[in-house]
């Protein structure tokens, strides 16, 4: 596998299938949207297989594939089964909200999709739609349901934290993990896109989340090998089926473990989610570029890759909208 300059193993690849989104998150985006790429902008299904068979190939294990909203691109079934083939690759996972995963999920499973992170940032239904601006909460939970029986096994929640908009929900989220199958991730919102807005004062920390659900729930212990390929820390409450897991990128950040990088849907690779910086891939690809000179590419974003972010500065990313970078 590849190390950057600061010596961290590279090994996970989060992919960004679309910049489309069938949700209007209120901290992710506008409710009329951003600015959409062209859709010959965007990375067709045998470019994305191109890029990852080299990214495996170079020493990438894990690939994520995010959005916007995956499940909303055309042909994502397909390109699932594609990537699925793909030799020597260990992992291969997605991000969704959750709408369409009904009626997706076992043709997923079907195609070599081996687990689904599902994002849920509330368990009450009216503020669903207040948060997501277009969607049913009943959809997403009638998904996760579809997930399991699919065998898409763990199914992560990711709960984004928001002071003043759904952090009075933290424990009882938390208390869910005391039911089978229930795997919770508290994240502090980023400033990105529209998270901007709730930086500062709207961002609950990680200790305060934990804090708040101890008080009410009881020691939250850590969950020994329980570790994973991203940011995430472990625990469980007592008795719990579930586990609980923290990911702390502004007040507790994890650069000194970050082992990924990320390919947007039109085709560039960022070393990191907190950086301006880019390396175009679509350009050379379809200009007849060899897998060597692409590869070599990928390991130019490798040894791109900073040290950290300084959000703790005040220094705020000026990089793409969340929908197009792929989270």
């Amino acid at each position: 596998m590849p190390f950057d300059a600061y010596d961290r193993p590279i090994q996970y690849l989060r992919v960004s299938v679309t910049d489309r989104c069938n949700l209007r998150c209120v901290y992710c985006m506008p409710e009329e949207g951003v600015a959409k790429f062209s859709h010959q902008d965007i990375l067709r299904n045998e470019e994305i297989v191109r890029i990852v068979r080299i990214a495996v190939e170079t020493g990438f294990v894990h690939i994520r594939l995010t959005g916007g909203e995956p499940l909303v691109r055309k042909g994502i079934v397909d390109l699932v089964a594609e990537l699925a083939r793909i030799p020597g690759l260990d992992d291969l996972s997605m991000t969704t909200n959750g709408i369409l995963l009904r009626q997706y999920a076992e043709p997923l499973a079907r195609a070599g999709l081996r687990r689904i992170n599902l994002s849920l940032d509330t368990l009450r239904p009216e503020r669903f739609r207040q948060i997501t601006r277009w969607g049913n909460l009943e959809d997403v939970l009638a998904g996760r349901e579809a997930a399991l029986a699919a065998g898409l096994r763990p199914v992560k929640i990711n709960m984004v934290v928001v002071r003043g908009m759904n952090d009075d929900e933290v424990v009882d989220m938390a208390r869910k993990t005391l039911e089978p199958d229930w795997h919770v991730r508290f994240i502090e919102v980023m400033p990105l896109g529209a998270g901007v807005h709730w930086s500062g004062d709207g961002v609950v920390s990680s200790a305060e989340i934990r804090a708040r659900i101890e008080e009410a729930l009881g020691p939250l212990t850590p969950v020994p090998g329980e570790v994973g390929i991203g940011p995430a820390r472990y625990y469980r409450l007592p008795g719990a089926a579930g586990t609980v897991g923290f990911i702390s990128a502004v007040t507790d950040h994890f650069c000194r473990f970050c082992n990924r990088l990320r390919l947007t849907s039109d085709g560039r690779l960022l070393p990191c989610l907190l950086s301006s910086a880019t390396i175009d891939l679509r350009t050379p690809l379809r200009n007849g570029a060899t897998d060597e000179e692409l590869r070599a590419l990928f390991m130019q974003a490798v040894v791109a890759k900073p040290r950290g972010h300084a959000l703790a500065e005040g220094i705020l990313p000026t990089s793409l909208p969340m929908s197009h970078i792929g989270g």
